[in-house]
């Protein structure tokens, strides 16, 4: 357990024949125990595929103690996104758990993606058990990838301010909107849904800004056009207002809903009205929606 752990990279035949052998197992045995599990050989090939890439490739890792492998992981460093660590697969071999070797090599893991010049890291954690063992570690919970799976952050250290652009390529709404619509109850987008969205953002239908920081997207809001019968003018709906939970609090949020009111002015000089619960006049209010126009109702059809 105190011995020295090191992280090794695959590189000779011998060492990826072990990993990919035992990524199987790890995937049969404790991802998709029994029946009705996907293709394995569909998952290794994708994976081959992010490894061979030139731009952000997936690392095959091992970890040995005293020369003896126990552990091994799949991640990524995103030069592309302000150098985030993402974390897909991490397991322990069953030999050497429970004994906190599991702890130590993912303190080790961490420590690896500081020296590769990672400034913070991400996983999907599926259960209380990963969701426990990662808040250890800092991780919190943060929103939900485009498939409904938790996502967990470890925040980066370094404040810096965030940047709002009108949004242009629809790919990056998923995960966004995802946590998104899992905070007000509803279900992740499936693909017929996505492809509506895409084409109502295109059109310009709908009107998405971003938050990012640097390059990272870490909110959003959108705007809804329509002509409004009682000014004879047209009028703006604002909604899909969400900012990542480990990104709160810093100042994201004001500047979405004062872009969102910018470009209303500017675009229509029309007003921009929001529906929400009671709970949240008070947030909206200072946000800049300070008229209250009655009750917002809805008939289910």
């Amino acid at each position: 357990m105190q011995h020295h752990i090191i992280i090794k990279e695959c590189i000779t035949s011998e060492e990826t024949s072990w990993f990919r052998q035992q990524l199987a197992t790890y995937y049969h045995r404790d991802i998709f125990p029994g029946k009705g599990m996907p293709d394995f050989e569909d998952y290794r090939y994708r994976m081959q595929i992010l490894h061979d890439r030139s731009e952000n490739p997936i690392r095959y890792l091992l970890f040995l103690r005293e020369g003896q492998r126990i552990s091994f992981c799949l991640t990524i460093i995103y030069d592309t996104e302000d150098c985030k660590q993402f974390i897909l697969e991490f397991s322990v071999l069953p030999a050497f758990r429970g004994d906190g070797t599991g702890k130590a090599c993912a303190a080790a893991l961490l420590e690896w993606g500081r020296q590769h010049k990672a400034s913070f890291a991400e996983l999907n954690a599926d259960t209380p058990q990963r969701q426990h063992f990662w808040q250890t570690f800092g991780f919190i919970p943060n929103g939900r990838d485009q498939y409904g799976i938790p996502l967990m952050l470890l925040p980066p250290q370094e404040r810096l301010p965030f940047t709002v652009e009108i949004l242009t390529d629809p790919d990056e709404l998923w995960n966004l909107e995802s946590g998104f619509l899992d905070e007000i109850g509803e279900d992740p987008l499936d693909e017929g849904k996505k492809e509506r969205l895409s084409s109502a953002v295109r059109e310009s239908r709908i009107i998405f800004f971003v938050a990012r920081r640097l390059n990272r997207p870490v909110g959003i809001c959108s705007v809804s056009p329509y002509f409004s019968t009682f000014a004879c003018e047209m009028a703006a709906a604002f909604d899909d207002f969400y900012v990542e939970p480990a990104f709160r609090s810093q100042g994201a949020a004001r500047l979405l809903a004062a872009a969102a009111q910018d470009w209303c002015r500017r675009q229509y000089g029309c007003s921009l009205t929001v529906g929400c619960s009671d709970g949240d006049i008070g947030l909206y209010r200072a946000l800049g929606f300070g008229t209250r126009l009655g009750t917002l109702l809805a008939a289910e059809l």
